[in-house]
């Protein structure tokens, strides 16, 4: 397998102040038992108010106290809702499971912070304009499941974390560094300077994936839907590859294209 080996000069840094992303109103919802039950074991989310139906209650309480006596202390008392007053707060829609929490947001992470922090092996994921907040849920939720240790996506022309995509990510959202940053390509040269490899997905590309080593640091860089990787972002990777699909349906969406990627990335590093 090979390895991209030259670098661009460097063109400046990142903004270094953490960015607070396209939705941290100082309020949010999260729905749904897995979203939920993760936002209750994360020692990082405040949670302001917890709703469920009465049919959810004895489930929630059983959650609950499988919890540390620590973290139980921190948590509200429940309120019992109607199903009606739970759908009008999730919106049309929305499978709540009889769960809604209040949440505020996560304390802001800084790239600068996963850079500093990041280990020999470190993969992370990079979202060029990713709009779509069930694709980035679901990217989440496979960055976690491979062992990713952050998400890192603009905080312009992205997917606020709305409930929608917490539900969509399946508890990833507190499992997992969702970070937003001003400008990708100055974001890239800042890993690039801490010793990451971006790797851009391209369906152009000459080579394959499993072509090319994703072992130590890596920065894997996906585009939006349709649109790709803009120009500045292409240029700004050290190496572009493809997946080997073929057939009538060669493409996948960037959620399912991410996932294969990170499982390649997983079975290089176990192997």
């Amino acid at each position: 397998m090979s390895k991209f080996r030259s670098r661009k000069p460097s063109q400046g840094r990142a903004r270094g102040k953490p960015q607070s992303g396209p939705a941290a109103s100082g309020k949010d919802l999260l729905w749904g038992w897995h979203a939920v039950s993760m936002a209750l074991a994360n020692d990082k989310r405040h949670i302001k108010a917890l709703l469920c139906t009465m049919r959810s209650e004895a489930d929630l309480a059983a959650r609950l106290a499988a919890l540390p006596e620590q973290r139980r202390e921190t948590l509200p008392q429940p309120l019992i809702r109607d199903k009606d007053t739970l759908d009008a707060l999730a919106g049309e829609g929305a499978v709540h499971q009889g769960i809604i929490a209040e949440v505020r947001p996560l304390p802001e992470v800084a790239i600068e912070d996963v850079v500093k922090n990041a280990d020999e092996q470190c993969l992370l994921v990079l979202l060029d304009q990713v709009t779509d907040p069930h694709n980035v849920g679901a990217v989440l939720r496979s960055a976690a499941a491979f062992g990713a240790r952050a998400v890192i996506a603009t905080d312009r022309n992205a997917a606020p974390t709305t409930g929608v995509l917490a539900k969509s990510a399946s508890g990833a959202l507190d499992a997992i560094d969702l970070v937003y940053v001003t400008n990708l390509s100055r974001s890239m040269e800042m890993l690039q300077e801490g010793g990451f490899w971006c790797v851009g997905l391209d369906g152009d590309a000459e080579k394959r994936i499993d072509e090319v080593d994703l072992k130590g640091r890596i920065a894997i860089v996906m585009g939006a839907e349709g649109s790709g990787l803009r120009r500045l972002t292409r240029e700004h990777c050290d190496l572009l590859v493809r997946l080997p699909t073929a057939g009538p349906v060669a493409t996948l969406n960037v959620s399912a294209a991410t996932a294969a990627t990170l499982y390649e990335a997983a079975r290089q590093k176990q192997g």
